[in-house]
């Protein structure tokens, strides 16, 4: 600090200044009166900004906000559908088998054409896509909604239109996802994946609640038509955007395998794929719910319909209170913690009989899967090239949609083998294992850095 300012330091010979000498009479003023405190308010929005979703992709980008307005409203409709689907395939058949169909008619075009969709997003406009897509969905609901008015009663028609929505969805939900680069800059991408993980939660929370209420009072009709109309914000969303061909350069079609082949070639990608479907195999227990409401809590269906429920609440608080995320830079170590974090709740899980301690691990499950959701959507953005994004967003729902029904078939096999409790405690150390192994054999994954990220 200097030592020849004015104020520090008297000419020679000469007393030293008195306070009131030193400063002006509006200084002392000043002083004399204590700084005041920084009002309750301003506290609260500190916390709320590094506690709560980060809101500015909302915003400060139109384009993104239409999109995820249309997106959670679909959202809401497609979970209200599938509950709707589901009760009229039984109210029509009375077997779970059929009702069990349902799952079987969606997945094959999830997987087919999740990858082809993930293809054709990286060679086509993929608004267009998204226009295609959320047009679809919409006919197809509303071809629902006709026939349980005209009281057809044929299953076929469900099937066939759960297949279809299948078809759709797959189609465009790559090259939404795509887009969301497009739309929002770099920084902003873990904020709005939290908020696409918002989204989804609430259809998946919201939705099912609403349908039930409304096929309650007016029956399945009354779903599929709300659904329909649902479809008119993602519609409107997506013809406001401009035209979203990929960028880079594009030679004839876009091959499926020529994205599994980049997949193979780049380790972090593959690495964060590999920890998702460790983490959906061998920690999934929702096939076990109904044996676990009656064997461990002594529940009925009120509470298999609970513990579903669990993992998504969860998910939405861990969502709604992700403005940390945009601060952590090695992603790669965060979505490795996560999946830890997820096996462990299961684990644990799977020891405890007390209903209200089962739903809260339940739910700190669902709140480490969005974390690691967040992160790894982010990772795929950023780190993969925009020709690629289509593809590997085509793979990303494979998985979503594949390793979870392998997941139901890993913990009904291992507990008609031994017993639901040591399916669920072992599906759960299983994944930690995985992952610790996974660590071992990529270590530059834990290195993963968002400021200088390398697929």
């Amino acid at each position: 600090m200097s030592t020849n300012h004015p104020a520090n330091s008297a000419p020679a010979g000469d007393a030293p200044p008195t306070p009131s000498d030193a400063l002006p009479s509006s200084a002392i003023a000043t002083a004399a009166v204590p700084p005041a405190a920084a009002p309750p308010t301003a506290w609260y929005r500190r916390f709320a900004r590094s506690a709560f979703a980060d809101l500015s992709p909302l915003r400060e980008n139109a384009d993104y906000r239409r999109v995820w307005f249309g997106q959670s409203v679909s959202s809401v409709g497609q979970q209200m559908t599938a509950v709707a689907v589901s009760v009229q395939v039984y109210d029509l058949t009375r077997s779970t088998f059929a009702t069990g169909l349902v799952g079987l008619f969606s997945l094959v075009p999830l997987v087919a054409f999740g990858l082809y969709g993930g293809a054709i997003a990286d060679t086509a406009d993929r608004r267009r896509l998204g226009l295609i897509g959320a047009a679809g969905l919409a006919v197809v609901s509303a071809v629902l909604a006709a026939q349980a008015l005209a009281g057809l009663g044929l299953v076929a028609i469900l099937y066939a239109a759960v297949a279809l929505q299948a078809g759709f969805f797959a189609l465009a939900s790559p090259a939404r996802s795509a887009m969301i680069p497009r739309l929002v800059p770099a920084h902003q991408l873990p904020a709005a994946n939290a908020l696409n993980t918002v989204s989804m939660n609430l259809g998946l929370t919201v939705g099912p609640m609403l349908g039930g209420v409304l096929i309650g009072v007016y029956g399945v009709q009354a779903a599929y038509l709300v659904d329909t109309v649902a479809f008119a914000a993602t519609i409107y969303a997506m013809w406001r955007l401009p035209a979203m061909l990929p960028l880079g350069e594009r030679k004839g079609r876009a091959s499926v395998l020529d994205g599994l082949r980049f997949l193979r070639e780049q380790p972090n990608l593959r690495t964060s794929f590999l920890a998702d479907l460790a983490a959906m195999i061998f920690g999934m227990p929702r096939a076990l719910f109904p044996a676990l409401a009656v064997t461990f809590y002594g529940g009925d269906a009120r509470t298999v319909g609970l513990l579903a429920a669990a993992p998504a609440v969860g998910a939405l608080a861990g969502a709604l209170f992700s403005g940390w995320v945009g601060r952590v830079h090695r992603q790669g170590a965060a979505v490795l913690a996560a999946v830890i974090a997820w096996g462990l709740a299961i684990a644990a899980f799977g020891l405890v009989r007390n209903l209200w301690l089962g739903l809260l691990l339940l739910a700190a499950a669902g709140c480490a899967d969005t974390i690691s959701m967040i992160f790894r959507n982010t990772m795929m953005q950023v780190a993969a090239p925009d020709e690629m994004r289509g593809r590997l967003q085509g793979v990303f729902i494979v998985i979503v949609a594949g390793g979870p029904r392998l997941g139901d078939f890993e913990s009904g096999a291992v507990a008609s083998l031994t017993s639901p409790a040591v399916s669920v405690v072992s599906g759960g150390l299983a994944c930690v294992a995985a992952i610790l192994l996974l660590a071992a054999r990529r270590p530059a994954f834990l290195r993963y850095d968002a400021r200088h990220p390398t697929p």
